[in-house]
């Protein structure tokens, strides 16, 4: 459960299409914010400024807050920190949450989506005794994009909600995310600044909840978690125009996107499953780890799918980039035999 796409891409010089981060980033204004930030490193964190700025973005308090080292941290911080007998995690999704949850000695349920209905959630699958509920949305490997609705249906009483939304920065107009919602009982939502602005190797993330959750998961937190230059980098992709960029840059992905969906369907052996939404596409194949392999071979990196629970060995994550990268993938296909 801990292999993650990075590790697809470390050895050799290979077209990485295996992690999620967008290309070309950090953008040149990010890169000085964070350089003058490196002026004050004798000095510890203060991250009131960064979390203002959040707040201010989602339209809560600053109290609904808290800054962390990625949105990995924050799985870590809430297996740690809340009282819960019965977690369960929607699979297939981003591994971390279950795992921080077996670190920290919870039995976890999981509940599987099938790929036949094109990993759509269905709320009534979520058994009633579970008190914490973790989705992605867009989930990642499936790249499907739940309803809004549907999420909070999963909310009630004694249930802390948690949805990961790493990835809903790359869905135009953000549509169907949560965040800043204060009327959903038990909702936490967690979000990434490090897909959509290269931030991976700084590591920051927040979470937005009720404020009572937040003390709790500050009080896991070790002190100064988050280093100064991240805080710049928050306060700085907070501001309108950044928000601004990151809409053009999920547009473009939606476009992308579509134009890599469009080659794909002219292998008749690939299919898609469900609607993809994400800034990555999940592709069956029954061949899909010799595809993999031979892809390597020809100068591409992809995302095995079998470490998601829920999936196997047939399917394999494919990142969503240009279409001059697009097309050379497309081309590394039909060169190592698919058809």
């Amino acid at each position: 459960m801990r292999h993650h796409g990075d590790a697809e891409v470390r050895d050799g010089a290979l077209t990485d299409l295996a992690v999620n981060v967008r290309t070309g980033t950090p953008p040149q204004w990010l890169r000085e914010e964070i350089a003058e930030a490196l002026g004050s490193l004798a000095a510890y964190p203060d991250g009131r400024a960064a979390r203002a700025a959040v707040a201010a973005r989602h339209g809560v308090g600053p109290e609904r807050v808290l800054l962390t080292a990625g949105a990995a941290e924050a799985f870590v911080l809430l297996a740690r920190a809340l009282e819960v007998r019965h977690p369960v995690v929607v699979h297939p999704q981003f591994t971390e949450p279950e795992a921080a949850l077996r670190d920290a000695g919870h039995a976890v349920e999981r509940v599987l989506l099938p790929a036949a209905d094109g990993f759509r959630l269905d709320p009534a699958a979520v058994p009633d005794a579970a008190d914490l509920v973790v989705l992605g949305n867009p989930t990642n490997p499936t790249s499907v994009l739940h309803p809004a609705h549907r999420v909070a249906e999963l909310a009630g009483p004694g249930r802390v909600l948690v949805v990961d939304e790493a990835f809903i920065d790359a869905v135009p107009g953000e549509r169907e995310s949560l965040a800043g919602r204060t009327d959903v009982p038990g909702l936490v939502v967690l979000r990434s600044l490090t897909k959509t602005w290269g931030l991976a190797g700084l590591r920051i993330g927040y979470v937005l909840a009720d404020p009572a959750v937040i003390a709790a998961l500050e009080r896991a937190q070790p002190l100064w978690p988050v280093s100064t230059p991240a805080l710049a980098a928050a306060a700085a992709c907070m501001r309108a125009e950044a928000l601004a960029e990151a809409e053009g840059a999920a547009r473009r992905y939606a476009e992308d996107r579509a134009y890599l969906l469009a080659g794909l369907r002219e292998f008749a052996e690939v299919s898609v499953s469900g609607e993809p939404a994400g800034p990555f596409v999940l592709l069956r194949h029954e061949r899909a780890a010799e595809v993999r392999g031979r892809l390597r071979d020809v100068g591409f990196a992809v995302r095995r799918g079998d470490t998601f629970p829920g999936l196997g060995v047939e399917w394999m994550r494919v990142a969503v980039r240009d279409r001059g990268t697009t097309d050379r993938f497309l081309r590394a296909l039909t060169e190592v035999g698919v058809r």
